[in-house]
């Protein structure tokens, strides 16, 4: 228990030479965000993801089984913009590669003016989510959730992907001293699990009361949050902003 909890503070507040940094708090609170944005994408749009590929994948093949309350086209056009997003992120991840504070600022920058533009189609829509608005916010959230994972990958902080939680869980059990493991950073993976239980709670709670624009309002400041402190803190040569070797 006392190693859970000082890897979970040294996770929320760094410790000075810690090798990532401020990177560990800032990804915690995109991991927050995604858990909201799925939540929007899944609940406001018709069960569909924009950050969960693998969800796409199976959605896909239940659509075209001819299961009900799916649709094949969503999917396809949520995969094909997260791909373009990551497609982005990965030219920004290789142009950014020698400073990881500004490679996280810039990425999240974009990805804020991503989601604030959907946020503003649902605010001129007045909340209606038709055809046309409903696609339109799909590639705009695909591409912001595609974005954020090719930056995910490139910082490359240990057991803080954003967005994934399979290798999470599975960590948690399989490296557990119960499995005979040493249990390597126990505090960090719970709280990336509860990022984004708490985003997709959140969530569910202002969806469920019919506040689709309010919740990626929500979106929008912890994004821009993220990417001011990131570029605040950016302009430091620290050595958690050099590249993983």
């Amino acid at each position: 228990m006392h190693k859970l909890l000082t890897d979970a503070a040294h996770t929320l507040a760094p410790p000075k030479g810690d090798r990532h940094g401020p990177l560990p708090p800032l990804m915690l609170v995109l991991t927050v965000a995604t858990g909201l944005v799925d939540a929007v994408s899944y609940l406001g749009l018709g069960h569909v993801f924009v950050a969960n590929m693998t969800g796409n994948v199976v959605f896909l093949g239940f659509a075209l089984a001819g299961a009900e309350g799916l649709s094949a086209l969503a999917s396809l056009v949520s995969m094909a913009a997260f791909l373009a997003g990551a497609l982005l992120g990965g030219r920004f991840a290789n142009r950014f590669a020698a400073h990881r504070g500004r490679l996280l600022a810039i990425t999240v920058a974009l990805e804020t003016v991503l989601v604030a533009a959907a946020a503003i189609t649902v605010a001129a829509s007045h909340g209606e989510v038709n055809t046309g608005v409903r696609y339109t916010l799909i590639v705009l959230l695909g591409l912001a959730m595609g974005l954020q994972n090719a930056a995910a990958r490139r910082l490359g902080v240990p057991d803080l992907t954003t967005t994934v939680l399979t290798l999470t869980l599975t960590g948690l059990a399989a490296d557990s001293t119960a499995a005979g493991g040493s249990a390597p950073r126990p505090g960090r993976r719970i709280l990336s699990v509860l990022a984004i239980f708490l985003g997709a709670l959140v969530g569910a709670e202002l969806l469920l009361g019919s506040r689709l624009a309010l919740t990626l309002g929500l979106v929008v400041v912890l994004l821009a949050a993220t990417s001011l402190t990131a570029f605040r803190l950016s302009a430091s040569n620290a050595g958690w902003t050099k590249p993983l070797s």
